[in-house]
């Protein structure tokens, strides 16, 4: 048996693009290979290359990253308090790419899902919501083109065990436009002020997973105090 790895998460670079508002990261080179070398006196002897330095300034929310539950509720712990026991588990996608954009998925939508690819979910289980965003998420319309979870469906979710669950789109709810239009705010989010869950967003190549049968690791770094954490979200698919 071998073992395939997919690497779900999105590479992070100045040029990315971002949730509305919220700035790209900055990679910023402080010190070079040279200097450092000449610095420690190293060169001198020789080594005059060695290890550069660079200055990281990243919001929480840039790039592939975990929502905790500090995002919405302010005294309640942030990514470094993610059990990882529900960090580590079997995957599900469900597949929405055919709803249209700006649309919100339903709970008897998700169990239409969940039947077309013949899956009970279990306690643990980690669910990943296909919108089709990822495959553009170069692309302004990354922001725009994909539906979003409902309150609803969320606490669906978190009624069959689920706590940790993710998208390919560049947040968990509908976009923003759709919110204003349909006047439902950040429902997905909210859940987090009455239930233990935890979502992840900005993954990519999800149309290179089965439905099921694979196992996701998506562990948080362990910032301490902030309301998300990058993440490298990567797939273990055994064939």
């Amino acid at each position: 048996m071998s073992r395939r790895l997919v690497d779900l998460s999105m590479p992070v670079h100045m040029d990315m693009l971002t949730f509305p508002r919220v700035p790209p990261p900055a990679l910023v080179i402080y010190e070079s290979w040279t200097d450092f070398a000449e610095r420690i006196g190293a060169a001198e002897h020789g080594a005059t290359s060695l290890t550069a330095s660079y200055l990281v300034v990243q919001n929480d929310h840039v790039g592939t990253h975990v929502d905790a539950r500090k995002h919405i509720v302010p005294d309640a712990p942030g990514p470094d308090g993610i059990p990882l026991e529900w960090c580590l588990s079997d995957g599900v996608v469900l597949d929405f790419r055919h709803k249209e954009k700006g649309s919100r998925i339903f709970p008897d939508e998700v169990d239409e899902a969940l039947e077309r690819i013949g899956y009970e979910l279990k306690e643990r289980d980690i669910v990943l919501v296909h919108t089709g965003a990822g495959a553009y998420n170069t692309e302004e319309r990354y922001r725009t083109d994909f539906p979003g979870m409902t309150a609803e469906a969320t606490r669906h979710l978190i009624s069959k065990g689920v706590r940790m669950m993710g998208c390919d789109a560049i947040t968990f709810d509908p976009p923003v436009w759709a919110m204003f239009e349909q006047k439902h705010f950040w429902e997905a989010h909210l859940v987090m002020n009455e239930d233990e869950y935890w979502h992840l967003e900005n993954l990519q190549n999800l149309d290179q997973l089965p439905p099921h049968g694979f196992t996701l690791a998506v562990f948080p770094i362990k910032w301490v105090g902030t309301t998300a954490a990058p993440v490298r979200a990567v797939a273990i698919i055994d064939e």
